[in-house]
């Protein structure tokens, strides 16, 4: 608790610091403080990296011609469309003594976050879509990974790519609240 104490109360100093007494506004700097960085230009757009793509063995079945396994690839994707995934597997109940309650179907959610994530095999793609008679892109995942560890592992996976490995638990909790 001090040293979260101490922590604030420099962080306010550094804050009085560098405000503009003239003003109230604060000063838009380019300088370096012996450890940090404050140069603002690394998080302008353009800057930054395009997520990786990551390849992993999900499943030892999948072998090609020479009986190599063959690793699928994901691919980080944005904040926006992990807004727009969970809008669209979030519902509304009316709870009594609480009103209208947002409830997110959290195992659908990061599904569809493993599907999107996915880059090959593409589950979304027409051919597999028809080979396995559905539409659905998140039942073609479970027909193609039929053995339940390696759906588990494929949605680990995706999870990982996407930052969320240490969250998932307090995610459930939150939506089931």
């Amino acid at each position: 608790m001090k040293r979260l104490e101490s922590t604030f109360k420099k962080w306010m100093c550094f804050l009085h610091s560098k405000k503009n007494k003239s003003k109230g506004v604060f000063k838009h700097e380019r300088k370096t403080n012996k450890n940090n960085v404050y140069d603002l230009s690394f998080f302008m757009p353009g800057q930054t990296t395009e997520a990786e793509e990551v390849k992993s063995i999900i499943s030892k079945r999948f072998v090609d011609k020479e009986g190599k396994v063959i690793p699928f690839v994901f691919k980080a994707i944005t904040t926006e469309r992990i807004d727009e995934l969970e809008k669209e597997n979030t519902t509304f109940k009316n709870v009594k003594g609480r009103g209208r309650v947002k409830d997110l179907d959290s195992q659908r959610f990061f599904t569809y976050i493993a599907v999107e994530s996915t880059i090959y095999p593409d589950f979304k793609s027409k051919e597999l879509r028809e080979a396995y008679g559905t539409q659905d892109p998140v039942e073609v995942a479970k027909r193609v990974l039929s053995v339940g560890g390696e759906y588990a592992n494929w949605l680990n996976k995706a999870i990982e790519v996407n930052g969320f490995e240490d969250e998932i638990e307090d995610l459930e909790t939150e939506a089931k609240n």
